[in-house]
């Protein structure tokens, strides 16, 4: 490994480290991860943080809790006991919107931006913008061990990326490109391809990050993510198949109707749950300042954050080209 990479250091103290640049393949196969919220024709963005876990609270108390009470009134009220009914539905409508506004109104972590327009990485913490030119940007995969009184020993690997704050280059940022917890590090080295197939043959590619006008590929590979929430249809189509296979003999299992039943249970919290994420996601995008706005815009400039920084560092009277 070349002590000039960036990341030499850090690497030298992990477990089969790999240093990566955008220009040089790894030689593993493609591979998209569930963290990947949005892809477009203009930019991917990774989820971060706790935002994954938006969502939830309106989930279990309104998806959950509030339909629970809204069922035991429907019935109390279709026989002829009405009694705490109007009750049980203002709790229960209660038990959704209070956790709803709670969380779609509370700022979210922003996810962590791929530009291909201006060929930048982009990421924001504390009211900070963090970026890198994608070019020349300086990331590492490797893995790491931890131990746990219950777990006992797992292995997990981590894709890292290093970006330096707007205006502040001397202010670096290490930055997780999803979770490492469960991901090997192949399904890292295949993730790090797909982020330069879609940054130098994108939007579209296929299975060899060869250049596509169909998005069939791309979305065959973000089906679990599109897929969350969706267990319903899931474990539906999967004993419809075994029906089919099967010519309707034999077909059933207890398995599967135990997963199609507590699918069904969850099925309002889910539900409740994916609402108010995409309403809380849709919220966040505005909480981009003006500077990144304007270039995820199709039609905005296509001047990188690192050239306007060398512009306003320059002596006055001096010109800076950029090649």
């Amino acid at each position: 490994m070349s002590s000039t990479h960036p990341l030499a250091q850090r690497l030298a103290q992990a477990v089969d480290g790999h240093p990566l640049q955008a220009d040089q393949p790894t030689g593993a196969p493609l591979m998209c991860m569930p963290d990947v919220e949005e892809q477009t024709e203009h930019y991917l963005s990774i989820e971060n943080g706790e935002s994954a876990d938006r969502g939830m609270l309106t989930g279990a108390l309104g998806g959950v809790l509030g339909v629970s009470l809204s069922i035991m009134a429907f019935l109390a009220y279709r026989t002829g006991n009405d009694d705490g009914v109007l009750q049980a539905l203002l709790v229960a409508l209660v038990c959704f919107i209070a956790p709803f506004l709670w969380e779609v109104l509370r700022p979210m972590p922003l996810s962590i931006l791929f530009n291909r327009r201006t060929r930048e990485v982009y990421f924001e913490q504390d009211g900070h913008i963090y970026h890198a030119p994608w070019d020349e940007i300086a990331a590492a995969a490797y893995s790491f061990d931890t131990v746990g009184p219950y777990t006992g020993g797992m292995r997990h690997a981590a894709l890292e990326a290093l970006l330096h704050r707007y205006g502040h280059p001397e202010e670096q940022v290490l930055l997780n490109l999803g979770s490492p917890l469960g991901k090997s590090l192949e399904m890292q080295l295949g993730f790090w391809e797909y982020l330069r197939a879609y940054m130098d043959k994108g939007p579209w590619f296929d299975e060899q990050g060869n250049h596509s006008e169909s998005p069939d590929f791309n979305q065959s590979l973000m089906e679990v993510r599109n897929s969350k929430g969706q267990s319903v249809r899931l474990y539906w189509g999967l004993i419809r198949e075994e029906y089919k296979a099967k010519n309707g003999r034999n077909f059933l299992n207890w398995l599967d109707v135990a997963l199609l039943f507590g699918s069904l249970l969850f099925l309002p919290m889910r539900a409740t749950q994916n609402f108010t994420y995409a309403i809380a996601k849709r919220r966040s995008r505005s909480q981009w300042p003006k500077l990144i706005r304007e270039r995820l815009d199709p039609n905005g400039p296509i001047t990188r954050l690192v050239d306007i920084e060398l512009e306003q560092a320059k002596p006055p009277g001096v010109r800076v080209v950029v090649a």
